[in-house]
């Protein structure tokens, strides 16, 4: 076997870990673990609705500053991640993924509904046999009544 077969990972494998990676971004937002939010991005970039934030520490606080957490330590949310399309180049050990999400919020007083709908653009990498997240793109065009999941929305009120 070549040294190069050796070296290129399994494409299966890697589809499912990058798929592992985005799946898990919704887990610690709806879990309301901010310092696993930092952890999971401290390698990568997160761009979205203000300026671009970068490292664990600085990715947590934007997360702690932006979202409304209840007294059960969770913002009160569901993101369905769907339409995940991934790309994987095992060679350049990089993949980027498409995908659309949906958030869903329910309190006490405010019925289950969606609050939002946009779309992820990720870019991963492979560093030491381990993929991990380079930068993610949140675009949201769809927007519902976020004055309960957004501080400062909630402000506007």
């Amino acid at each position: 076997m070549s040294t190069s077969a050796r070296t290129l990972a399994d494409p299966t494998s890697s589809h499912r870990a990058v798929e592992n990676l985005i799946a898990r971004y919704a887990e610690l937002v709806d879990d309301g673990d901010f310092a696993g939010l930092g952890d999971l991005l401290a390698d990568a970039t997160f761009i979205g609705g203000g300026e671009p934030v970068s490292g664990r520490e600085a990715i947590e606080k934007m997360f702690r500053d932006t979202l409304i957490v209840y007294g059960d330590g969770t913002p009160r949310t569901q993101h369905v991640t769907t339409n995940v399309a991934i790309e994987v180049d095992e060679q350049e050990r990089v993949a980027v993924a498409r995908s659309y999400v949906t958030v869903l919020q329910a309190l006490p007083d405010l019925p289950l509904q969606p609050i939002a709908g946009g779309r992820y653009r990720d870019r991963f990498e492979r560093r030491d046999g381990r993929w991990r997240f380079v930068e993610r793109r949140v675009r949201i065009n769809l927007v519902g009544d976020v004055s309960r999941h957004l501080r400062q929305a909630a402000a506007q009120r």
